[in-house]
């Protein structure tokens, strides 16, 4: 324990009932989920100033304060739970957060919260300058400008009754009444200042399972703490005892405190626990011996369901170099890839939004290396010297393009048109929902909602003046398998340059009751030297995962405003 002062700010709080007398306890821990402890140890390490702990390979030290990391994927932001955030304090706040806002939110970055008039920092007179950044994780940190406790400087909790919150506090871990710069009341707890403003949006959401998951507290008497607590009607989370996987003989106990907080008492000597990582049901994998695919009352091999192809986000289309010898990721491989992608676009949505977020689907992330099969070192064939120079001279023409005069300047997936040919899984809306009648087979994409009705008897191909941004399907069964040959594409409907004349096929086959392999081949011989063909899982969840609306006309804001914006840009002579 640092030998400064530290502060927990609390929020507010409920109406609470204490025990009936103060127990020596002290600071322990502040307990993250941050999915990788790895990656969290160095992102702290690199923006915040902490250090990795010397005896353990989960947790670093912030100025004497421990933060112990828990590897396991977060339920969401800590924001507006019982423990909203974190507290630095800096010297100079506005040249940090500058610093800050210059790593970017790309990658493991920095997310900066902004307050409605767009600023970053407050200044409030006497106290002391502060702001707001979020790790990739979800934790909410507020930066402060405090020259007396530089460093790590405050934990803040939530609660809806500040004197009643505080009240608990103290008599249930000791401590002092006391004022922090004479503004705000609070209760100094050895080296700790318990703080108390009030949380006006109802109740706190919990904290187990969100980015700060609970407070750690070292109590002199366990059983007599918890025994106390108990009579006063207190929960008792986890009796007191060793947990499996402790590294020491110290014994824990968990607690549900104010405002839904949970919080650790633990023995002198705990180090925490060896927990191993539970990667999900690989499922996408998976292998049914002698598996038979059930058959619809007319003979066609059923394949109905609502599927998703959320276990396969972050599968590159094309082998990475680095993996040129790898047949399969390892499950702790798989879950790094999905964890990059997440982090990669945290500008864009919380975590909590994606279907895609590692723990929100009971399926592993797949181990696929790539999803291009065929050529067999899963790279895309060449491009024609012809269409190379065509696709080089149109983004000659785009970079130098002048602000868009209207919707047709705009994408296909921007005018809410097509998501495009192949439903490649994005990070969320991935559903796939497949109905059959005799002769026919409906394909539903949840983005973009839009069906083909495929006929899978023999049909004609239509003449070359029809045509379509997702061509003409035309359908076959071979074996169990559900072959569907597209054509008659038009100009706006190019996959990764692909010419009119391409001819694409699908092949969707059900591999056991809850996965369908998807395999798409590409032949354009006017584009690509030879044709090529890549493969991933849709899964089945029924418990979990069902079709929503994707009210994309109703909703899309985006186009209004680039038009709006291009014409702002003319008036201003840009």
């Amino acid at each position: 324990m640092s030998d400064r002062r530290l502060i927990l700010a609390v929020l507010a709080g409920a109406l609470l009932v204490s025990p009936a007398a103060a127990s020596a306890a002290d600071y322990h821990h502040v307990h993250l989920t941050a999915s990788n402890a790895t990656e969290a140890i160095g992102w702290y390490s690199r923006h915040l100033d902490c250090e990795p702990l010397s005896d353990r390979d989960d947790g670093v030290e912030c100025d004497g304060v421990q933060i112990v990391f828990d590897s396991t994927p977060t339920l969401g932001s800590s924001q507006r739970t019982g423990i909203d955030h974190l507290s630095f304090s800096y010297e100079d706040l506005t040249a940090k957060m500058a610093e800050l806002e210059g790593v970017g939110v790309g990658g493991r970055g920095v997310r900066l919260q902004r307050f409605d008039d767009g600023a970053t920092l407050r200044d409030v007179q006497g106290l002391f300058k502060y702001g707001f950044i979020f790790d990739p994780w979800g934790t909410r940190i507020e930066l402060v400008e405090d020259s007396d406790t530089l460093g790590f400087h405050h934990i803040h909790l939530a609660s809806t009754d500040p004197e009643a919150t505080l009240d608990w506090y103290q008599q249930t871990f000791g401590g002092e009444r006391a004022q922090l710069r004479d503004m705000l009341d609070g209760v100094m707890l050895n080296d700790i200042w318990l703080l108390a403003m009030e949380h006006t949006e109802g109740q706190p959401a919990a904290t187990a399972g969100r980015a700060i998951d609970h407070i750690a507290f070292e109590v002199d008497d366990l059983d007599a703490l918890t025994g106390q607590l108990q009579g006063a009607g207190i929960s008792i989370l986890e009796a007191p005892g060793v947990p499996e996987g402790g590294r020491t003989a110290a014994r824990r106990a968990f607690v549900s405190g104010p405002d839904n907080v949970s919080l650790a008492l633990v023995e002198a000597g705990f180090a925490g626990v060896d927990v191993a990582v539970d990667h999900g049901t690989d499922i996408t994998t998976e292998q049914v011996e002698n598996y038979t695919v059930p058959r619809t009352p007319w003979g066609d091999p059923d394949l109905q369901a609502v599927w998703t192809g959320d276990a396969a986000h972050g599968i590159p289309l094309e082998r990475p170099e680095e993996l040129s010898d790898s047949d399969v990721l390892t499950p702790e491989q798989a879950a790094a890839r999905r964890e990059r992608g997440t982090l990669g676009s945290i500008w864009g949505y919380e975590s909590e939004w994606r279907d895609t977020t590692l723990g929100y689907v009971k399926s592993a992330p797949s181990r696929q290396v790539a999803m291009v099969i065929d050529p067999p070192d899963g790279r895309i064939p060449p491009m024609t010297p012809e269409a190379l120079a065509a696709r080089n001279a149109n983004r000659r023409d785009m970079s130098g393009r002048t602000p868009v005069a209207g919707p047709e300047d705009l994408s296909i997936f921007v005018r809410c048109i097509t998501r495009g040919q192949v439903p490649s899984p994005g990070i969320y809306n991935n559903g796939l929902q497949i109905v059959q009648g005799p002769g026919y087979v409906a394909i539903t994409q949840e983005m973009i909602h839009e069906t083909r009705i495929i006929p899978t008897t023999p049909t004609p191909r239509p003449g070359p003046d029809v045509t379509a941004y997702r061509g003409y399907s035309r359908g076959r069964w071979e074996g169990d398998t559900l072959v569907v040959e597209i054509t008659n594409f038009n100009e706006g409907g190019s996959y990764r340059g692909s010419s009119p004349d391409l001819v694409m096929t699908e092949r969707y086959t059900r591999t056991s009751p809850d996965t369908l392999q998807y395999a798409f081949t590409m032949d354009d011989p006017s584009v690509w030297t030879q044709p090529w063909t890549a493969t991933f899982t849709f899964v089945r969840d029924e418990t979990q995962y069902e079709l929503v609306e994707y009210a994309c006309h109703e909703g899309n804001y985006g186009m209004p405003n680039i038009l709006s914006g291009a014409r702002a840009r003319e008036a201003d002579g840009q």
